[in-house]
């Protein structure tokens, strides 16, 4: 075992004003077993950093970096939004093929475990897209700063799409006047934890529903399970719906997607939906109401922090309810500004940044 711990300061030119802000990144490795992650903390004013653990083929590097800091300074803005002591964080486990074999996929994440422990308590993890519950477990076996691990909280995916769907219906009241989803049409970007949960719930509520996934299979289960549609992934977004969720990759609401958007509102639970900071603009200037993805699908990391701040399951579920009223608060602010919702709830964030409230100064008690 011979994981090596290097501090990323020469970075390519495309990505380095991106790192501006952040308190840090870092890369581990390990040769003999072919690990390669990236750890970048954005801020810890607020408490430790925290943010899941993606695991992804990149095209390059670069690339790699510039994901691992977008979503490490998103969750920076959904934690400080949602009042959570914990600051932002994010890593990822560069995949080239290894991860797909059980005995390769738990000795890269032993050493992502033990990449973690170099930081002390300063950055927690937790699952994102591609790990799940049991790969944090392995993960708790070399390092304690876990979060959503199935020793403890459990999967937080069902816990995000409610909060998703708690934030739908604050933006159906902001945009009709009522919070009642019965009869409207939903489109899902993505199938898998949060989005199926997601569309369960809309089913529920008497929404229709229609799904894609890049992986079909997953949507046809959805869609038999639900009555859902079933469509294609590269046509959901072109759908003519009351309401679109991107609930897959980040990117999904861009210059070439936004011009076909038939919805009159966008609430989804994937991380970093706007490609560039322009996009808020554009989905405002066609009419498109956008709630902030890091507003809508805090509900995950309320529910994961639980295992650190002990917070009773009641109150996890009254500060994932509470996500409406965020959205409201948001959404009111945006409108009094003449802003987009998405400067809103960033100045909201910065806010309360600025106020620096650490986790033992609001009720939380202290954390090692």
């Amino acid at each position: 075992m011979s994981l090596q711990v290097e501090r990323l300061v020469d970075l390519a030119p495309s990505v380095a004003t991106e790192l501006d802000g952040h308190e840090g990144l870092w890369l581990g490795t390990d040769s003999e077993l072919g690990y390669r992650g990236l750890i970048a903390i954005h801020s810890t004013r607020l408490g430790p950093a925290i943010g899941g653990t993606r695991l992804w083929r990149y095209q390059s590097m670069d690339d790699a970096i510039r994901d691992v800091l977008r979503l490490s300074s998103g969750m920076t803005y959904k934690n400080a939004v949602a009042g959570i002591p914990f600051g932002g964080g994010k890593s990822v486990i560069l995949a080239d093929g290894r991860e797909n074999h059980p005995a390769a996929r738990k000795a890269l994440l032993r050493s992502h475990g033990r990449f973690i422990q170099t930081f002390g308590g300063r950055y927690y993890t937790g699952e994102d897209v591609n790990t799940r519950p049991e790969d944090m477990d392995i993960v708790l076996s070399e390092t304690p700063y876990v979060a959503g691990t199935m020793r403890t909280t459990g999967d937080p995916s069902p816990t995000t799409a409610w909060g998703v769907f708690r934030a739908m219906q604050a933006a159906a009241r902001s945009r009709w006047g009522s919070d009642n989803l019965v009869g409207k049409s939903v489109a899902v970007q993505g199938a898998g934890s949060v989005g199926s949960h997601l569309a369960r719930h809309l089913h529920e509520a008497g929404a229709s529903v229609v799904i894609a996934d890049l992986q079909r299979i997953r949507a046809e289960k959805v869609g038999e399970a639900l009555g859902a549609t079933v469509v294609a992934s590269g046509e959901i977004h072109e759908m003519a719906v009351d309401i679109f969720s991107p609930c897959a990759m980040g990117g999904a609401l861009n210059e070439t997607t936004i011009p076909g958007l038939e919805a009159a509102i966008v609430v989804g639970g994937a991380n970093n939906q706007l490609a560039t900071e322009r996009d808020d603009e554009r989905l405002a200037g066609r009419g498109i109401l956008y709630v902030p993805d890091f507003v809508a699908n805090a509900g995950g990391v309320i529910k994961g922090v639980s295992g650190f701040t002990k917070e009773s399951d009641d109150s996890v579920e009254r500060r994932v309810d509470g996500i409406y009223h965020t959205v409201l608060e948001v959404l009111r602010l945006a409108h009094e500004r003449s802003t987009t919702p998405q400067v809103a709830a960033l100045a909201l964030a910065r806010l309360r940044l600025s106020k620096g409230m650490h986790l033992d100064s609001i009720g939380y008690g202290a954390q090692n």
